[in-house]
């Protein structure tokens, strides 16, 4: 059965079986470890290279894994290195994330800014726009009036046209009996 499909007892199980493998494989490990002061070459005669690849496979099964420190991992140190460039590369890229979103606000405030500016220059607009309705109606309701006016003014000139022509007939009228009545005198 895959370790992977194996239920979370069996696994546990397993892992203990092979422990038990390992801690004779790991008497070897603290032996090499513990007599630093004879040197390597001694620790090479102690264990040889089919014991280490034997000692390495079944921790390997088991899932545990040693470092370059000679420490027990339960990673293998490659996924672990790979881990440690992920979490860089995530801490980096957050950090890039944080930067673009402060270049985004101070985008968007610029924009709101400029917005802000434009409808306060459409707002004049439209204000000088009515404004000009305005003064192009008074100007034509002045014109009527003006119109209306002149209209007014030529017909009291034609009036008074007529009245002059009507009092200069008259004057001719009565000058004309004066001198009748001069002559027959």
């Amino acid at each position: 059965m895959d370790e992977m499909s194996a239920p979370p007892q069996q696994t546990a199980q397993s892992r203990l079986r092979l422990l038990g493998r390992v801690s004779a494989a790991a008497d070897w490990r603290e032996a090499l470890t513990s007599d630093v002061s004879l040197g390597r070459q001694r620790c090479r005669c102690w264990v040889n290279s089919q014991n280490e690849a034997m000692a390495k496979d079944i921790l390997a099964e088991a899932g545990l894994h040693f470092d370059e420190l000679n420490k027990l991992r339960v990673l293998d140190p490659e996924v672990t290195q790979q881990t440690i460039e992920l979490k860089e590369e995530c801490k980096d890229f957050v950090d890039k994330i944080g930067q673009f979103q402060k270049i985004v606000g101070g985008l968007i405030e610029l924009v709101d800014q400029l917005a802000k500016e434009a409808e306060n220059e459409k707002m004049k607009a439209i204000g000088a726009r009515n404004l000009l309705k305005s003064i192009a109606k008074q100007r034509e309701a002045q014109q009527q009036q003006l119109q209306a006016l002149i209209a007014e003014k030529k017909m009291q000139l034609e009036r008074y046209r007529v009245e002059y022509e009507a009092l200069c007939k008259v004057e001719a009228e009565q000058n004309e009996f004066i001198d009748q009545f001069i002559f027959q005198k």
